[in-house]
């Protein structure tokens, strides 16, 4: 059986060596670490990856450019990130720049390793408050439901963002957009994020919600 190659990046010392320990007592993960800087990138160099861990708290180095780096040098490595709390919109800096996951540091192991071998399988693995917002699904409703003109008129959106939500409002899947923009599930994912993100703060959402609840009730 191939194991999933491991490279994780953390720069405190005991939880680079437990982490490390832990994920190559499994017998479906080869891992190896690195404290981060060039050393963490001629590491991935040589093992091409099938997996990043990224700690968001590295101290000497900017994890943004670091992930920007990996995913130059192993295009095909899926990146996850490390925290504590996740910052939603560092979240969406980090996914419009590839990465393809988040794990808590306290998440239980079985979490933790769950995250890591579902990414290695191209799943994307995120905070439940970006994937699965109330928000969130009214706003699909409302373009499934043909509204997506009511959505374009309350915010103003950059030019990826109505490609995007007109894409999505004529059927296609986050996976078609994708296809169709030539760019990562990840990023259809995180211009979504921000279009919800903008309608949120603009006062002309309160219209379009009630619009579209209204009509999905009638229909229902």
């Amino acid at each position: 059986m191939a194991k999933t190659k491991v490279l994780l990046i953390e720069d405190n010392r005991l939880l680079r060596e437990g982490i490390t320990d832990m994920l190559n007592g499994q017998e479906d993960i080869r891992a190896i670490s690195s404290a981060g800087n060039k050393d963490a990138l001629d590491k991935a160099r040589k093992l091409m990856p099938d997996v990043v861990l990224l700690d968001l708290g590295l101290k000497s180095d900017s994890c943004l450019s670091v992930l920007e780096s990996i995913k130059k040098i192993c295009s095909q490595t899926e990146v996850v990130v490390m925290d504590l709390i996740p910052a939603q919109s560092q979240m969406v800096e980090f996914l419009n720049s590839g990465a393809s996951g988040y794990i808590r540091k306290d998440a239980t192991i079985a979490d933790f390793l769950n995250t890591i071998r579902s990414v290695a399988h191209g799943v994307t693995e995120l905070p439940p408050t970006m994937t699965n917002t109330v928000l969130t699904k009214i706003v699909e409703r409302a373009i499934q439901e043909g509204k997506v003109n009511h959505v374009i008129a309350s915010v103003k959106l950059t030019k990826r963002e109505k490609d995007v939500i007109r894409l999505l409002a004529d059927g296609h899947s986050i996976e078609g957009a994708s296809n169709k923009l030539k760019v990562s599930i990840f990023t259809i994912k995180s211009n979504l994020h921000n279009i919800l993100e903008k309608l949120a703060i603009h006062s002309r959402l309160e219209q379009a919600i009630v619009s579209s609840k209204d009509d999905l009730n009638k229909k229902s």
